[in-house]
């Protein structure tokens, strides 16, 4: 047993837990006061840009959000048409006195969807982003999936008191959408196209069907090529690279924003407006900050008291 200064004297167990989860449990909310606050900063920032014009990197848009010809998503938990959804069901448990919450299932779409502005379109790719959408929805029943269409699994979950509750929210088509990520634009001639080395492939191709080379360009039919077939070959295959190269830059400009690829760049989604999503961010920072000092006043009383040991 071990006797906290001016408290209760707690089992070593329980104790060296207490000081293992109030530390991490400090330290994690310090991370949290200063990324929340650095997303909040970027958001107020970072200007923003048009679809049309923006460059290529780190950019933040507004618009509102459209399917791109896709049908819409139904979410799992509460059948809403949306376009992007995130879920949570947790179960809720008893061991002898001890009571909680406990997440059995959660998950999130990551099909892409289009972002549009006055300008232009921008695929948005979610995998990997900071959500924050103002449509949620928390309720609870007596089924793990509410959306099962027995009624059996509904008495069965009656008669033993099973308890579930269900967190979900979403993004619906053409409600404003914040984004902040890197953005990518690809078609219409804008990538460098290295015609030597497509040449170069070319060429590794045809060897590939060697007959068929010979019968191409094998002009005195003595079944190998001479210098001069060769030349040629390397004329036709210089010839297709340029009319690939061609054929690339006539195809549309497809712009796209995702996951930035440097670590520490954020990548946020929202359909809050942009002044709302900051408030939101530096409410968050300074909650963790409270929380934090609270974890760390409680990890320093026990860390005082095996101190005192």
């Amino acid at each position: 047993m071990i006797q906290l200064p001016g408290g209760p004297v707690l089992s070593v167990p329980f104790f060296y837990f207490a000081l293992a989860f109030s530390s991490l449990l400090t330290l994690w909310l310090l991370y949290r006061t200063f990324s929340r606050l650095r997303r909040a900063r970027w958001v107020e920032d970072t200007p923003t840009s048009l679809v049309r014009s923006a460059a290529q990197g780190l950019v933040e848009l507004q618009g509102w959000v459209e399917a791109g010809g896709h049908e819409p998503l139904i979410s799992p938990l509460a059948g809403e048409p949306c376009l992007w959804y995130r879920f949570t069901v947790e179960e809720y448990r008893r061991s002898g006195k001890h009571r909680e919450w406990r997440t059995v299932e959660k998950g999130q779409s990551d099909r892409p969807f289009l972002l549009r502005d006055a300008t232009g379109e921008c695929w948005i790719v979610p995998r990997g982003a900071e959500v924050h959408p103002r449509l949620r929805r928390r309720w609870e029943g007596n089924r793990r999936w509410p959306l099962a269409p027995t009624s059996q699994t509904r008495l069965l979950g009656a008669l033993i008191g099973q308890r579930y509750r269900y967190t979900e929210e979403w993004l619906r088509e053409g409600d404003p959408l914040y984004a902040l990520g890197w953005f990518e634009s690809r078609g219409g001639g804008r990538e460098a196209f290295d015609t030597q080395r497509v040449a170069r492939q070319i060429i590794s191709d045809w060897k590939a069907d060697y007959p068929n080379l010979l019968a191409r360009f094998d002009r005195n039919r003595d079944g190998q090529l001479d210098q001069q077939e060769w030349q040629q070959v390397q004329a036709a295959a210089a010839s297709e690279a340029q009319r690939r190269s061609n054929q690339a830059a006539l195809q549309p400009v497809v712009h796209s924003l995702g996951k930035p690829p440097y670590r520490g760049l954020p990548f946020v989604l929202s359909d809050h407006h942009e002044e709302q999503l900051s408030r939101k961010l530096r409410r968050q920072s300074v909650g963790s900050l409270l929380g934090m000092l609270l974890a760390g006043m409680a990890a320093g009383w026990l860390w005082l008291g095996l101190l005192r040991l």
